[in-house]
């Protein structure tokens, strides 16, 4: 099994010539014409704390991998997630990957203390999963990992498939919502997605804008339904469009009896997440309609906000 070390331990055995030159072979210096796969100038426990919060609302894990840009053995890794394509869909649909660079072995310290990441011991680039909640599931030497001068495929994906979280059921996901709604009045903002999903993801990431989630959470529970990862996702999903078929995203917005109260099918289908000024209108329509703290001054911002998001949609398709 080969051991790949950090740089201070690497310094330290060239002053050893039995060690010099196969562990300066290992830590090859930044491969050619490659992006660095870590941010320097980056604080990890940022990007960990934001890493973890798209967990919470996915229901994924967090993968730490531990290295920095010097580290070629961490290239090979980064690679073969990117590369092969059962990797790329669990990561894609299980896994929130954080790359932390560790500097000349010094750098981040105490975050590694805060997960009890032993990387020092063991040679880079090194593995922690995290729960949604930041505790620590396992830790993995990424030699165990390896076939030859690579990582093998089927040893990382068996890896990853061992420590993913468990699916959450969309019926449990509805009801624990339903009794939320019962309890404090409020309706569900039920959205239908997926991992492959760019416009779900879109409707997502606007809906976790601070401004935007303290304005819907006045009136609505944020209830996604996963179709491809919840146990269930599709049957709910069908019996929420009365199976009716269509595109995703999808949105219902519904009392805490569950009566529909409006939903994204518009005059020409379903808005999805609204860019033209027809489906602008059209989602602010169902926002109405369902609304009972947010003021007309809060819908205004709203509008305004997904006209910002749409503008930068339409400004990129220009670009492109």
């Amino acid at each position: 099994m080969t051991t790949h070390r950090g740089p201070s331990l690497l310094f330290a055995a060239l002053m050893t010539a039995t060690l010099a030159v196969p562990l300066a072979a290992q830590e090859s210096a930044t491969p050619a014409k490659r992006a660095p796969i870590y941010d320097e100038e980056a604080d990890a426990n940022l990007l960990v704390d934001a890493a973890l919060q798209r967990a919470t609302v996915e229901n994924k894990r967090v993968l730490l991998m531990y290295g920095g840009n010097w580290c070629s053995w961490c290239y090979l890794l980064d690679g073969t997630l990117e590369s092969d394509p059962d990797l790329r869909r669990k990561m894609q649909y299980e896994y929130e990957l954080v790359h932390v660079d560790i500097g000349r072995g010094e750098k981040h310290a105490e975050l590694s203390a805060r997960f009890g990441s032993d990387h020092r011991a063991n040679g880079y680039p090194y593995l922690t999963v995290l729960a949604a909640d930041g505790s620590a599931v396992t830790h993995k030497n990424t030699g165990e990992l390896e076939a030859g001068k690579a990582h093998d495929p089927a040893k990382v994906l068996a890896f990853l498939e061992a420590h993913e979280a468990a699916p959450r059921d969309a019926s449990t996901v509805l009801a624990e919502a339903q009794q939320l709604a019962q309890t404090d009045g409020r309706r569900l903002f039920v959205h239908m997605g997926a991992p492959w999903c760019g416009w779900c993801h879109r409707l997502e990431d606007w809906m976790a804008e601070p401004e935007v989630a303290a304005l819907l959470a006045k009136d609505f529970i944020d209830v996604k339904i996963d179709q491809d990862r919840m146990t269930n996702g599709k049957l709910v999903g069908s019996l929420l469009r009365r199976g009716e078929a269509g595109g995703i995203p999808w949105i219902v917005l519904m009392d805490g009896s569950l009566r529909p109260l409006a939903d994204a099918d518009g005059p020409g289908g379903n808005v999805g997440f609204p860019v033209s000024p027809e489906e602008i209108g059209h989602f602010m329509s169902m926002l109405r309609a369902a609304r009972q703290k947010l003021t007309d001054a809060d819908l205004d911002e709203l509008q305004a906000s997904l006209q910002r998001s749409a503008d930068k949609i339409l400004a990129a398709r220009k670009q492109g």
